[in-house]
């Protein structure tokens, strides 16, 4: 079982647009503070709280190397997080096939009785 308290703060990561498109570049590779905050013209400050709360999540670690902090992806995190959700495939999956069927019942229907006709 996935511990709750590391999927809320994973979860609440990944909620924000800016923290997940920075994840998504460091899924290329490392960047500094700077180059994660160069596509969205905003400080490296604010960058900063952005990957502090990755960090917290455990889906970032950074490292200080002289007057720079290099980050990189941690994938244990997102791994737990794909974990709890494929729990809930099944229930998608019947829930879609269980529509389908339906469409098809309603396809099959209206092929049997054209427009204006009564059944």
């Amino acid at each position: 079982m996935v511990e709750q308290y590391a999927l809320d703060s994973v979860f609440h990561a990944l909620a924000d647009p800016t923290r997940r498109a920075m994840l998504g570049s460091l899924a290329a590779g490392e960047r500094n503070i700077g180059q994660l905050a160069q596509p969205f013209a905003m400080s490296f400050a604010a960058a900063s709280k952005h990957v502090k709360v990755l960090e917290g999540a455990g889906l970032v670690r950074r490292q200080v190397r002289g007057r720079e902090h290099f980050c990189r992806i941690e994938a244990r995190p997102l791994a737990a997080a794909d974990e709890w959700l494929r729990d809930f495939e099944g229930f998608w999956s019947d829930q879609l096939d269980g529509l389908e069927a339906l469409i098809r019942e309603e396809n099959q229907a209206g092929a049997r009785h054209p427009e204006g006709e009564t059944p």
